[in-house]
């Protein structure tokens, strides 16, 4: 977690959680001890509840009776339902998206996409947040802001588990092209083949990370 407020500050305990848990500093699983927590704050241990309380509606972490809250730690059968959830909603931001955006956001989006490269290169946590920012880019011109937070709520659901971090190069160049395909068929206007693309995206993605099923550092065991 990054460091406590300053003296007089109010410290941010929800955000500077969220944060850990969405950039993998605190992996799923982890336990989160409210005393230590608000140690580290220099808190009650009220405000650290009322935290994990919001976090836990958005489904990062997980409450158990008599043991206390941990990260949340997805099934892999629940992960590939916040996948078919993400694709759903980005399918149907993007149509309106297309039809609105401007040459500053495909500029945007441009930018987003030529960043993902170089963030490949220089790490996993790098590359999630740089992949991050393209899609949102994508749907961010659709206007629909609840849609968008249901997405981003989704988004922040699969984030923790970065099975993404265990893809191949090779793999993660397929993606990329999947990208170049997106951009040209949103810049065209042309919506059809833009979520015919966005549908055969995510069905490469799926793919790629049903390789990892049973891999216990990212998912859950359903039993």
């Amino acid at each position: 977690m990054r460091t406590a407020a300053a003296a007089g500050e109010m410290p941010p305990v929800e955000s500077d959680l969220r944060h850990a848990i969405l950039t993998g500093d605190q992996p799923p699983g982890t336990s989160v001890p409210i005393d230590e927590v608000a140690a580290f704050f220099g808190v009650s241990a009220i405000p650290v509840r009322e935290a994990l309380k919001t976090l836990f509606g958005e489904g990062l972490v997980e409450h158990r009776p008599h043991v206390g809250y941990r990260v949340a730690k997805l099934t892999f059968l629940e992960f590939r339902e916040l996948y078919d959830v993400r694709q759903a909603l980005e399918s149907a931001a993007l149509r309106a998206a297309a039809v609105n955006a401007t040459s500053v956001d495909h500029d945007r989006i441009r930018d987003a996409h030529g960043s993902l490269a170089d963030a490949s290169a220089a790490g996993d946590r790098e590359y999630a947040a740089a992949t991050r920012r393209f899609h949102f880019a994508l749907i961010e011109p659709s206007g629909m802001h609840r849609l968008i937070r249901m997405y981003e709520t989704a988004w922040n659901i699969t984030e923790p588990a970065r099975p993404m971090s265990r893809v191949p190069a090779h793999e993660r160049a397929g993606f990329h092209a999947d990208h170049e395909r997106l951009i040209a068929a949103y810049v065209a206007r042309d919506t059809e083949t833009l979520v015919a693309e966005s549908e055969r995206h995510y069905a490469h993605l799926k793919s790629a990370i049903s390789e990892f099923a049973d891999d216990p550092e990212c998912f859950a065991d359903p039993a």
